[in-house]
């Protein structure tokens, strides 16, 4: 059983982002992509729509007011950049609440959710699409942060090393420099394991990227990044298990 969803957002790159993420599950169909609630209404009353993703700061009709003149509204997972609406969100028992910009895994997890809801609607036939396609999510290959002023696209692959600065990263890639206000931590929470290591409290490494390991340093190109001790042992697990020494 597919899961047919709408995304209705005034922003191109957000709805953008959105058609991204519903491409990697294969048990969301994406109908439609709108621009305004009312594009929205048209869609909802030509089609059979299980849920949509819906902004709510949208001029003319916001999301909040779109839901209050909506019949029959299917599930919804709010997507905004202002965390004071949570609560009005909530109260039209919304299925979830996502912040722009939205990690993968935030979105997978509002996703799984609305399938919880589904099964509750249609017990067989969602328990079987839970079952069939929760193995063929693929990895997440790509991250969005906000630098000046703007969100930008990072791809992992393009990553040399990240270095953290008081409440700052900077993210090094091939051909650029991207400093972001965010902590490592919750950098390393929006990087794949597979792809990324944290080897000093002020660097995370692309371990793809690395050229040699030279006692406590790590090269990679012309920039040698320390190996702290906290994070030494594990390093060294790592490598180990990839036969690297």
């Amino acid at each position: 059983m597919n899961i047919r969803c709408i995304a209705v957002d005034d922003e191109p790159l957000a709805l953008d982002i959105l058609e991204s993420y519903i491409g990697k599950l294969p048990y969301l169909e994406l109908v439609k992509t709108c621009s305004s609630a009312t594009e929205a209404m048209q869609v909802l009353q030509q089609e059979q729509i299980d849920l949509m993703f819906l902004d709510i700061e949208m001029p003319e009709l916001t999301g909040i007011q779109f839901l209050n003149i909506l019949k029959n509204q299917p599930l919804v997972i709010f997507t905004t950049a202002y965390p004071e609406y949570a609560m009005e969100g909530f109260n039209h028992d919304a299925v979830d609440y996502l912040l722009k910009p939205i990690p993968f895994d935030r979105f997978l997890k509002a996703v799984t959710k609305a399938q919880e809801r589904m099964q509750q609607r249609h017990p067989k036939q969602a328990e079987q699409t839970i079952v069939t396609h929760t193995a063929a999510v693929p990895e997440q290959e790509f991250m969005f942060v906000k630098a000046d002023y703007k969100t930008i696209r990072v791809d992992f692959k393009d990553i040399l090393w990240i270095e953290g600065l008081k409440d700052y990263v900077i993210i090094q890639t091939k051909d650029q420099k991207i400093i972001t206000l965010l902590s490592m931590n919750k950098m390393m929470e929006k990087l794949p394991d597979s792809k990324f290591l944290r080897v000093h409290r002020s660097f995370i490494v692309s371990l793809q990227k690395i050229d040699s390991i030279e006692k406590s340093r790590i090269r990679i190109g012309n920039k040698e990044i320390p190996i702290g001790e906290v994070y030494k042992d594990h390093f060294l697990k790592w490598v180990e298990e990839n036969n690297i020494m």
